[in-house]
């Protein structure tokens, strides 16, 4: 019988800004703070970043991936920061195993790097950076039928303590980040929002009423004022996937002054 991973999904925030003490992701560093304390500590870490897209599922398989400043407009110190983690090439195979066992075709990558999806959060939740890690990319397709057939995928990897996760953010319409806050707006996050805790925790769904509220997410109550573009919502649908249930836990947090969320799925809740 496979192991099962822990999973997570986390609003990683804006670029660099929770490494650099803002005060509008202090909610965020708290909530990801808490959830390291609470899952216990994996052996190695998948991580599926909403920044890097590719025609086909690609896998980081490098011994020591370098960081990807995939950022502009901060200060130097943004630049300067180190999160010297190895990479796992042994599991970065799995990966592709599992992928391929499905009929999905993935590569791998040895040169590719981490880019702030990976390190930011992770900098926060294990700042030893002594857990090996490997990312997986987003199909450049955005489809979310394809994503939640790359986590149903995932299920058959054999990797003891593994956590997942799925980096994006639950709000994301940047030029609303930089708009004055209305009620108007706030109404729209709020019922976007909702639906989506709604949608990944309540136990009295059936699993294909939930997989079909995901698959067509932009029916959703002012979905494409939260999504203009959908790459970080899906890394959500890649954690639904592999999980196949409701979420065990929900935290609701405010970061740049949205709503946003995360949700995680134990292993020892897995069936």
């Amino acid at each position: 019988m496979n192991a099962s991973p822990d999973i997570l999904f986390l609003s990683h925030g804006g670029g660099p800004l929770p490494l650099l003490g803002d005060p509008d992701h202090q909610e965020m560093v708290e909530s990801l703070q808490e959830i390291a304390r609470v899952i216990s500590k994996p052996s190695a870490i998948l991580i599926i970043s909403a920044h890097w897209e590719a025609s086909v599922p690609t896998i980081t398989s490098g011994a020591a991936p370098e960081l990807i400043y995939d950022y502009g407009g901060f200060p130097p110190e943004a630049y300067q920061i180190q999160y010297p983690c190895q990479g796992e090439p042994e599991l970065a195979q799995q990966v592709n195993k599992a992928l391929n066992k499905a009929g999905i075709s993935s590569v791998l990558d040895t040169k590719r790097g981490f880019d702030h999806g990976v390190f930011v959060p992770l900098k926060i939740m294990y700042p030893e950076a002594d857990i090996p890690c490997v990312q997986l990319s987003l199909v450049n397709t955005l489809s979310a039928d394809t994503h939640l057939a790359i986590g149903r995928a995932l299920k058959s990897l054999e990797h003891e303590n593994l956590l997942v996760i799925g980096s994006g953010f639950s709000f994301h319409n940047m030029r609303e980040f930089f708009s004055p806050i209305t009620p108007e707006s706030q109404a729209k996050n709020q019922a976007f929002e909702e639906w989506l805790v709604d949608t990944c925790s309540r136990q009295d769904i059936d699993e294909s009423e939930r997989y079909r509220r995901l698959a067509n997410w932009d029916k959703a109550p002012y979905a494409r004022f939260c999504h203009p573009r959908e790459e970080h919502l899906l890394p959500l649908h890649v954690c639904y996937g592999l999980a196949g249930r409701p979420s065990d836990k929900q935290l609701s947090t405010i970061i740049l002054n949205k709503a946003s969320g995360m949700f995680y799925w134990s292993r020892q809740r897995a069936k």
